[in-house]
């Protein structure tokens, strides 16, 4: 018999407000191969990561991948890794409670942020948990992935109905699925990128980097292709770029299945042998600088640019925390959570608590009916 999760010490002086979980991919515990091969076992085991048969990939995975990935990555984790912990679990949390706080000057009734990974710590399932606690009877998530992939957004939903169905009772649900294109996101973006500029040389070329994925996946129909190509144009545009100004390539490819072209560390080669010496990189498609950004971009990517013969490499970092960025999600939130009360300009505290008050009574009348009949 299924034991669906309830909430038997329900009051009735609470009252139902908005939720929100904020999700990002995920990071290891710890800088040690351990720890890694345990975040490793989680994420390369999701179907929507990998789409072979899983017999096979399960013997690749634990017979090989496994045994020689984690310690290599561990290395990797522990040129970036800070007295914080990992960066983007740190900035996550930032991210949460900025929002937090900008939500809150912008709505006049409670809403209530959580984040969460979808691998690892904090998980999905916490995050939900800790808003499930706080009364949320509407819940809207928001994967920081601007651009769609059944690799990361859509694994994030599964991940969330995993949790929802086995609650009993389930929460008005709303989920963003994408902002490639918001005006918000692009806005923040483009001013992030001026404002590197205006601090450090420009480069002749700025290089839009990015994750890759399997071109099987965009054969069968993914859009995320299309989302990183859209993201980039709209600001180069906003930048008022040529278009021999700036290029998208995609890096962080993995095993020996062809991927998402133009690759960039091989862009990042051919454009230094070619002339070109200075070079900016960004990467729109991580909301929070991580492994693939700080390690493999800004640290590997460099050294592969300078040994071809670049001679300045400019890596322009990630929203992360910004107030700019801050500010767009607010308001991406904001416009998802329309017709909810929380977000309504009408909403009157006055009336909420009068109404508490009232069912309190009923439900205290209720329960003298019930022992005057005992």
């Amino acid at each position: 018999m299924t034991q669906y999760i309830g909430n038997p010490d329900f009051r009735h002086a609470s009252w139902p407000c908005t939720g929100v979980l904020l999700t990002n991919l995920g990071t290891p515990d710890a800088p040690d191969t351990k720890a890694v091969r345990r975040y490793l076992a989680e994420f390369l085991s999701d179907p929507r990561v990998i789409e072979v048969s899983k017999p096979l990939w399960w013997l690749l995975l634990h017979g090989v991948i496994l045994r020689i990935r984690p310690g290599r990555s561990a290395e990797a984790y522990r040129k970036i890794w800070t007295p914080a912990g990992s960066p983007l679990l740190a900035t996550l949390g930032k991210q949460a409670v900025a929002l937090k706080k900008e939500i809150s000057r912008k709505c006049p009734g409670p809403v209530f942020v959580e984040y969460a990974m979808r691998y690892g710590q904090p998980s999905i399932a916490s995050g939900l948990e800790k808003l499930r606690g706080a009364n949320a009877d509407r819940l809207l998530v928001l994967p920081l992935y601007p651009q769609y992939s059944a690799t990361t957004t859509g694994s994030t939903f599964d991940a969330v109905a995993d949790v929802l169905k086995t609650w009993r009772r389930l929460p008005e649900l709303r989920f963003i699925t994408h902002y490639h294109d918001d005006p918000g996101y692009i806005k923040a973006l483009a001013e992030s990128i001026e404002a590197h500029w205006q601090h450090n040389p420009r480069g002749e070329k700025l290089l839009f980097s990015f994750h890759g994925l399997p071109k099987q996946y965009f054969a069968a129909g993914d859009p995320y292709h299309c989302e990183c190509h859209k993201t980039a144009r709209l600001v180069a545009e906003a930048l008022n770029l040529k278009e021999q100004q700036w290029q998208v390539t995609f890096q962080s490819r993995f095993g020996p299945r062809a991927w998402l072209q133009p690759y960039t560390d091989e862009t990042l080669k051919k454009l230094a042998k070619g002339g070109t010496k200075n070079i900016d990189v960004v990467c729109p498609g991580f909301s929070a600088d991580c492994l693939e950004t700080l390690e493999e971009i800004n640290i590997r990517y460099r050294e592969v640019f300078l040994r071809a013969g670049g001679n300045n490499f400019s890596y322009i970092p990630a929203l992360n925390d910004q107030a700019r960025h801050i500010d767009a999600l607010a308001k991406l939130v904001l416009k998802h959570c329309q017709g909810w009360p929380e977000t309504a300009p009408d909403y009157n505290r006055e009336w909420v608590n009068a109404e508490i008050e009232l069912r309190n009574r009923r439900a205290q009348k209720m329960k003298d009916n019930e022992a005057a009949r005992e």
